[in-house]
């Protein structure tokens, strides 16, 4: 919103617009620390979209229209909304503006989409969504992680599972137990695993967040991590593969209990 309106019949002072600062006015945008404007402008408005404000097949507002809502350029709502398509949730054409695509479109494996599907109503069904995926991909990658890991990345598996243990915060927790995950892709030696876990690293960090959260036996799932780390230090595949089916149970519990 603006500071305030321009007598009538007067162009508004320059000194005053230079005077505003490069982001967006609303007190509820979601603003991206050291972002660009466009970028925190496609942040809300994907945000919006993902959460279901703007259900697919909706025509978004016109470049003045959210030029005005945020007190921003229409250069920056131009860029915003390339980047919004370059994410496949918006199309756009000439004299119709910009749609929302279906949702089977939507690039999920882009690290802004997946952190704004986090946060939306569906979060369950996101958590869901993820904890599929985990059962399609972990128990192999981390029985291949058994057979093909070197030294320096058992050393960081091994070093994310300690600190899981000796983690004194949630956030300390939940990131040690991310990091031991990505690591197990990582030392997995799949080339296309590397990349799709640094894609997915922002959905298991809200995975972890809300189990680690709700779970009662915080030692007992620690004892779960340490028995995977054991497997694959020992090179052992098959029980590799096992230790991490009785995690992605114990935490299938949490889940589909809460």
């Amino acid at each position: 919103m603006r500071d305030g309106k321009p007598n009538k019949g007067k162009k508004p002072d320059k000194a005053a617009a230079a005077e505003r600062p490069a982001a967006l006015r609303r007190a509820d945008a979601t603003r991206v620390p050291g972002s660009s404007v466009h970028a925190s402008l496609a942040s809300e408005i994907g945000l919006r979209i993902v959460r279901g404000d703007y259900p697919p097949g909706t025509i978004l507002p016109n470049e003045a229209k959210w030029s005005e809502t945020f007190n921003v350029s229409r250069s920056a709502v131009r860029e915003a909304i390339k980047m919004l398509m370059a994410k496949s949730l918006l199309a756009s054409r000439p004299k119709i503006g910009s749609w929302v695509e279906p949702r089977e479109r939507w690039n999920l494996l882009d690290r802004d989409v997946l952190a704004w599907y986090a946060t939306s109503p569906d979060r369950e069904v996101f958590l869901k969504t993820v904890q599929e995926f985990r059962h399609i991909i972990e128990p192999e990658a981390t029985a291949f992680a058994a057979m093909r890991r070197t030294e320096e990345q058992m050393a960081e598996i091994s070093q994310a599972c300690r600190e899981m243990g000796e983690a004194t915060s949630l956030q300390e927790r939940t990131r040690a137990d991310t990091r031991f995950h990505l690591a197990i892709l990582r030392a997995s030696g799949n080339d296309l695993l590397v990349p799709l876990g640094v894609l997915i690293e922002s959905a298991f960090d809200n995975l972890f967040t809300f189990t680690t959260r709700e779970l009662d036996d915080l030692q007992h799932a620690q004892h779960l991590h340490e028995a995977i780390e054991k497997a694959i230090r020992l090179q052992r595949p098959e029980a590799a593969r096992n230790a991490v089916r009785k995690l992605l149970a114990n935490t299938d519990g949490v889940i589909n209990t809460r």
